[in-house]
């Protein structure tokens, strides 16, 4: 027994040298990517199945470690610069020189607060915002699909309505005082899908700017703000295919040179056509339809050195089918379809005079279709209600730039051409034709900018836009009773007394004034600076509508001898800090917003096919104020912001002593949208060239919505009883997204490019509440909460480039 002990340890003693791993050394020298100087201090670590080796390098940058054979992940840290990552296998002693870019020179992937030299302290404007097309496509997105107007919602000053909302509200906005401009070209609905995804094709988007306080005077015709959009120019000597495929949508983009340096084309296109995912799901929605698409093409012709000429056409549609919502009145509908149909074009020229001035002309059109289609059970005919809004445009701006000094100078012509409503009834026995009569109009503009650095603390930025409003013909302006009209009282359909008509392109009202805006800056120190601003502008086109669900129903309306222009004034200010070479950003800003002539409905109001809807509308005055501060971190391996904001909107209507002509007894009420609280939380953590994490935390107060008080019983029938309007608030909202993004994983083909996106929208699946609707069932009347997205949403994207 004691023999075999013997020699068992003779045995281990003697293999041990066997079993033992070799050792190497590992060295190198750490240095800049962009001088070339050695790196002292950085750190260096080794791990190896979860043995941590590390050590830092000399005042030669020089580094060496010790570790057995086999593979090892190697990590590189020093202050101030993008971390180093790689995987190797020891089999020798190895030498690996190292090269850290230093953050500072990254280009920057998030939320700036200004354009322009040194962009959140210097430029003299207030409340301008980018987001780094880039950037956009790694952060969490609803099932895969990069969505630029629910990333807008992560900004300060920006919320919705809800998930499904088919718009912005920006610093106490409705969705209809928004510019939504797609190279020049207006969007009239931005989203697909009853609200669900915008409209804009993200393979195909360059840039992106949203101005929310001080807005050039190139832009008019919007109330609250602008967002311009912008596609990318194709490139003129490389040919690109990418695109991705994800359960929702798939996507293609195609970029070619056409005449190498001269002309390009780019062509990028979305369908979803997955709706049969829906019919697996539950048989409920077995009569469900839901598709979109959308296109754009953009040619881009370099003439010469001094000229250059781009043409963009975009074109877009949706359907959704579905027995779930109410059909056209009077019509017994086996289904119903919302459609709607967007098509726009644009050609532009561009002239260089000489290195300080240039010249831009552009012309453009633009057209929205919206439609509801009922589908009668008696003989499967199809009863249409159609609407349209056709904008026609022509424009131009000259540019001077000097040392220290930008001006601008433009003039444009804007022509609306709106059918407000036709019912076609098709083969329909019970059905009857009606159209609303087809309302057009003119607006002319004129504006010049300056934009100056009087010292090296005072700069400005000051513009002034006069802009025309005419109302043509052919129409007929109804005269109302004059003694209600003396009281403050909006016109009532009973009391015409009297009407002309105006033939057509006779100018039947006109509008028109000054729009002042003007941005101060003055910088405290290098790094912060404290701002001021001021706007006026005036908007002509506007929405009416009596629901915030966002069906292709509501109905586009130019101002005319009843309804007037809105016009809003805004008054900001605010301070900016830049920090560690411009790495961070700070911003505080306040504002107010007082906004006239803004429109509401009387209860009940119905703006389907009415000729004379001044009888379905309340004016009144809207004031709207807030605090947003926002730290961002633009550059490095974490980036991302953070941002607070505090906000309300009042509004009041009170223009009669009738109870029908007041809301709320004529005292101030929330508006739908109103949220005082928002905290949103965008992070992104970039792990090398291969993986990227990203995360965004939201939380708003709910928003307000109107209950009934109590309930009358009357002859066997349930009413409700409404006192006051927006006096309740839905719960408050708050979830968390998550996305890993992985790139070009395999590595074995440089020219094709793979990335896989895994997203988590919702992800402890919150039950945010959308809306709150009351149902009779027998003798009672019952609340019920209605909720988008009630669970975790999870969904793959697999994208693609070929170059």
């Amino acid at each position: 027994m004691h023999r075999r002990l013997l020699i068992s340890f003779l045995i281990l003693l003697g293999g041990s040298p066997l079993l033992a791993q070799p050792t190497y050394t590992l060295s190198g020298i750490v240095r800049d990517s962009a001088s070339g100087q050695p790196i002292v201090r950085a750190a260096v670590i080794l791990d190896y199945e979860k043995s941590t080796r590390g050590t830092y390098t000399d005042t030669q940058g020089h580094f060496a470690i010790t570790a057995s054979a086999g593979q090892h992940i190697v990590v590189v840290r020093s202050l101030g610069y993008v971390p180093f990552r790689t995987t190797l296998y020891l089999r020798e002693n190895r030498d690996l020189p190292i090269f850290l870019p230093s953050v500072a020179s990254q280009l920057e992937e998030v939320v700036v607060l200004s354009k322009g030299y040194d962009r959140n302290v210097r430029q003299p404007l207030l409340g301008v915002s980018q987001i780094n097309i880039a950037t956009l496509k790694k952060m969490p997105a609803a099932l895969g699909e990069v969505d630029i107007l629910r990333s807008l919602q992560m900004l300060p000053g920006v919320t919705s309505v809800g998930e499904a909302a088919n718009g912005l509200n920006i610093r106490g906005g409705t969705t209809d005082q928004n510019l939504i401009l797609l190279d020049d070209t207006p969007i009239f609905n931005p989203t697909h899908m009853f609200g669900l995804f915008s409209v804009f094709p993200p393979d195909a988007v360059g840039s992106l700017d949203l101005y929310k306080g001080n807005v050039p005077a190139r832009y008019g015709g919007r109330a609250a703000s602008v967002l311009d959009i912008s596609l990318r120019n194709p490139d003129l000597n490389v040919l690109r295919l990418s695109g991705g495929v994800s359960l929702v949508a798939n996507r293609l983009t195609l970029e070619t040179p056409i005449v190498k340096e001269k002309l390009a084309l780019l062509v990028s296109g979305r369908g979803a056509f997955n709706d049969f995912l829906l019919r697996a799901v539950s048989p409920r929605f077995a009569n469900i339809r839901a598709k979109f698409g959308d296109g754009t093409a953009k040619l881009f012709w370099r003439v010469n050195d001094r000229n250059t000429v781009s043409a963009m056409g975009y074109f877009s549609q949706d359907l959704f089918q579905t027995n779930l919502l109410g059909s056209l009145a009077n019509i017994n509908a086996l289904n119903t379809q919302y459609a709607q149909q967007t098509a726009n074009g644009m050609v532009r020229w561009f002239h260089q005079v000489n290195d300080r001035v240039n010249v831009q002309i552009t012309a453009l059109v633009a057209q929205y279709i919206p439609r509801i289609i009922s589908t009668e059970d008696s003989n499967a005919n199809n009863v249409v209600l159609k609407q349209s809004l056709l904008q026609r445009q022509i424009k131009s701006n000259l540019n001077y730039q000097l040392a220290n000094q930008k001006i601008e100078v433009g003039m444009s012509g804007t022509h609306y051409r709106l059918n407000p409503g036709e019912l076609i009834p098709g083969n329909s026995l019970a059905v009857n034709y009606q159209k609303t009569p087809l309302e057009q109009a003119l607006e002319l503009a004129i504006h010049v900018e300056d934009e100056i650095s009087l010292s090296d603390k005072l700069a400005v930025s000051a513009g002034l836009r006069y802009s025309h409003f005419l109302n043509l013909g052919p129409s007929v302006v109804r005269r109302y009773r004059s003694d209600g009209a003396a009281n403050g009282e909006v016109p009532e359909a009973t009391s015409v007394v009297d009407s002309t008509v105006y033939g057509a392109g006779q100018v039947s009202q006109q509008y028109g004034g000054l729009e002042p805006r003007i941005g101060l800056r003055y910088a405290l120190t290098p790094n912060s600076s404290i701002k001021l601003g001021y706007n006026l502008m005036r908007q002509y086109l506007q929405t009416i509508t009596n629901t915030t669900t966002p069906l292709p129903t509501s109905r586009w309306k130019t101002a005319d001898a009843h309804i007037q222009p809105q016009v809003s004034q805004l008054w900001s200010a605010g301070y900016f800090r830049n920090a560690k070479n411009n790495i961070f950003e700070l911003s505080a800003e306040v504002y107010w917003r007082s906004t006239q002539h803004i429109l509401d409905y009387k209860p009940g109001a119905d703006f389907l096919l009415q000729p004379y809807p001044e009888t379905q509308l309340l004016p009144g005055k809207s004031n709207a104020y807030g605090l947003e501060v926002m730290v961002a971190k633009k550059k490095g391996e974490l980036t991302g912001w953070i941002n607070y904001t505090f906000a309300r909107t009042l509004n009041q209507v009170n223009q009669g002593v009738d109870f029908q002509q007041q809301i709320n007894g004529g005292n101030w009420y929330r508006a739908n949208y109103d949220r005082p609280h928002s905290v949103n939380l965008s992070l992104t953590l970039n792990q090398g060239k291969h993986h990227s994490f990203s995360f965004n935390v939201a939380y708003s107060t709910g928003r307000t919505y109107t209950a009934p008080e109590g309930f009358i019983f009357y002859q066997n029938r349930t009413y409700p009883y409404y006192n006051g309007r927006n006096q309740y608030r839905l719960p408050d909202y708050h979830r968390l997204d998550f996305a890993w993004n992985i790139y070009n994983p395999s590595m074995k083909n440089r020219r094709w490019q793979g990335h896989w996106t895994f997203t988590v929208y919702n992800l402890y699946g919150r039950k945010n509440v959308y809306s709150i609707f009351y149902r009779t069932e027998g003798q009672a009347t019952n609340p019920y909460r209605l909720s988008i997205f009630g669970a975790p949403i999870p969904s793959l994207t697999y994208n693609f480039e070929f170059k």
